[in-house]
């Protein structure tokens, strides 16, 4: 049952108006913003932002087919100066000659360079388009901010199960004699990854693929078959990838091994270098646990190197082991802050000279310049502690930047900081005395 045709399925099951859009209800639906402003015919310049397959270029469609306007689409990956120019032109004429508004399309509106997005503004201003662009980056750092400030910003997300289930109905509507059961539709939803466009063309390929014997069945192996290569959407320099680290990282901080292991694998499946979770492993063990527990930096750095050794698949395993090792163990920052800490203060406050006593005399001139005198040799002292000596410029106060926490080994390393704390208390109350 070949069941190709001449127009492609995606064109045939695309919205012809607002009420058949599948999805996006958060702005599309009665009394939500987007709708208002297109049944109002007050219509901003917006930023359509959201991942790839949303509807972004359908909802464009549908608001100028609503609105009565003119139709310019462009692509930022395939247009320059000179299409942007061109468009002005066409929408001067239908304003001019025609009476009519023009809605400019822009389809990866992030590709544009600042000079190019600039171009845009006057005719925005003027009211000679409606601008529309559409993104899959976050356009507080991908789009310039003069554009930026003249557009309303909707954010589309992924289209759910359920959404996406009401576009297989329609096609099996359109295909009266197609029939998808109930594995097959399971694994369809899961490849489309809320990707309405990557659920289409799927089920356009496997439309193209039934033969008459099958009697219109899509079953479970047809599909297996046709997506043989299961890679699914994930985008290794977008937002999807920082959002997806930042899960994982947040995981391990939050203590949830379960967590921590599905965005790292997640990633990995998706295509993400492995070596650079690794890294950011490593990062986490500084960052989030730190002499809480060092043994959490070692395996973190073991199993780097384990990979870069063993590669594809066993090689992941030592990751796996790692992040769930971060995830179980003790959490402190305190390390961290105190790097940050001293940081900020350094930057912010006089530089002052080293102590006398604490420089090094190696010459006998230094030596008449008072270079180490009275310096007190820790391991000659009780405890291998000089007590009482003072280790920063004179004409500071003794900052405390380093905060052990009251959890894994900084449970002991507090216990060993109060301690030399009393002995320099100690120290000063004898010298008091004297």
């Amino acid at each position: 049952m070949n069941t190709q045709s001449s127009i492609p399925l995606a064109e045939i099951m695309r919205p012809k108006n607002i009420n058949e859009i599948i999805g996006q209800q958060h702005i599309l639906g009665d009394g939500q913003s987007l709708r208002v402003a297109i049944d109002s015919g007050n219509l901003p310049s917006m930023i359509l932002w959201g991942p790839p397959g949303v509807g972004k270029t359908t909802i464009a469609r549908v608001i100028s087919h609503n609105v009565d306007a003119q139709f310019l689409s462009l692509s930022a990956v395939l247009s320059g100066v000179k299409e942007i120019r061109e468009s002005v032109e066409k929408a001067q004429f239908a304003s001019e000659q025609q009476n009519k508004k023009t809605i400019l399309f822009v389809d990866e509106v992030h590709r544009f360079n600042k000079s190019q997005q600039d171009a845009f503004l006057p005719h925005i201003e003027s009211g000679l388009i409606t601008f529309i662009g559409a993104t899959t980056e976050n356009p507080s750092f991908e789009v310039n901010s003069a554009l930026l400030s003249r557009c309303q910003t909707y954010v589309l997300k992924s289209l759910s199960s359920k959404e996406l289930t009401d576009i297989i109905n329609k096609v099996v509507q359109v295909y009266i004699k197609v029939r998808i059961d109930d594995l097959a539709r399971e694994m369809i939803l899961t490849y489309a990854n809320g990707d309405a466009r990557r659920l289409i063309n799927l089920l356009e390929m496997l439309l193209n693929s039934l033969k008459p014997e099958w009697n219109g069945n899509i079953t479970s192996k047809l599909v297996e078959k046709i997506i043989s290569d299961k890679v699914r959407r994930f985008d290794k320099n977008g937002e999807q990838f920082y959002d997806q680290i930042s899960a994982m990282h947040k995981s391990v901080r939050g203590s949830n091994p379960d967590a921590s292991v599905y965005w790292l694998l997640r990633m990995i499946d998706g295509g993400a270098d492995p070596l650079y979770l690794a890294r950011r492993i490593i990062r986490i063990s500084i960052e989030d646990i730190g002499l809480a527990d060092p043994k959490a930096q070692t395996m973190a750095l073991e199993a780097y190197q384990i990979f870069e050794r063993l590669g594809f698949p066993e090689g992941e395993l030592a990751l796996v082991n790692a992040i769930l090792y971060l995830s179980l163990a003790p959490k402190s920052n305190a390390s961290y802050m105190a790097y940050n800490e001293t940081k900020t203060f350094i930057k912010e406050h006089q530089q002052f000279d080293v102590p006398l006593h604490l420089r090094n005399a190696p010459t006998k001139l230094m030596e008449n310049l008072d270079y180490g005198k009275n310096y007190r040799y820790a391991h000659n002292e009780p405890d291998a502690y000089a007590a009482g000596v003072k280790y920063f410029p004179d004409e500071m106060n003794p900052i405390k930047f380093y905060k052990p926490t009251s959890r894994g080994l900084e449970i002991k390393i507090k216990e060993k900081l109060d301690y030399l704390k009393s002995l320099d208390d100690s120290y000063k109350n004898n010298q008091e005395k004297k």
